[in-house]
């Protein structure tokens, strides 16, 4: 394998995040805009959870998965949105390099997670729709429990993969990752 030859390089240890605009009105403007949707996702999905947490009805296998599924997103926006509000506003916009790939492995793995979760809802619909009358036979609590750690094992260690390679590369360019307003 040819490898380049060795060269004086400086390593980026952190990114400099430029926001969408260097108007503090207008940052102020976006944040309170984010602020509002994120906190509509996260009071949503608490509902969602919640409401079948409560209702005894709910404890179905349907409902189990649709409520792992919301916390996913939870947890899922609140990977990247609260590191966003605060460099919408604070004036020292950067996010160390091990934050950085913390924050990839983190939303890759919950992606990744979430993604396989809906393959294992479809499987959820199939069996209701296809055998009704052997459903709570097929797929039992145990299996339902199976399913959705087997989707949140496979999420997670996919991107411990995908980030563990990526890490491994080299960087040392910019470190300034800038928002693009025009396509």
């Amino acid at each position: 394998m040819w490898m380049p030859p060795r060269q004086n390089q400086s390593w980026v240890s952190e990114f400099i995040l430029l926001g969408f605009s260097s108007d503090p009105l207008s940052n102020r403007i976006l944040f309170i805009a984010f602020l509002l949707l994120y906190l509509s996702s996260v009071l949503g999905n608490g509902l969602i959870v919640t409401l079948i947490y409560l209702n005894m009805h709910l404890h179905t296998p349907m409902y189990f998965f649709l409520c792992i599924l919301s916390l996913l997103d939870m947890s899922y926006i609140t990977t990247t949105m609260p590191q966003m509000l605060v460099h919408l506003l604070a004036h020292s916009q950067t996010i160390s390099f091990a934050g950085c790939w913390l924050q990839m492995y983190m939303f890759g793995a919950l992606g990744l997670t979430e993604c396989i979760l809906f393959v294992v809802m479809a499987y959820d619909r199939y069996i209701a729709i296809c055998h009704p009358l052997h459903y709570t036979v097929i797929l039992s609590w145990g299996l339902c429990v199976r399913l959705a750690a087997g989707a949140g094992a496979c999420g997670f260690f996919s991107s411990l993969i995908h980030t563990f390679f990526t890490m491994r590369l080299p960087y040392c360019g910019p470190n300034i990752v800038k928002v693009s307003s025009s396509l």
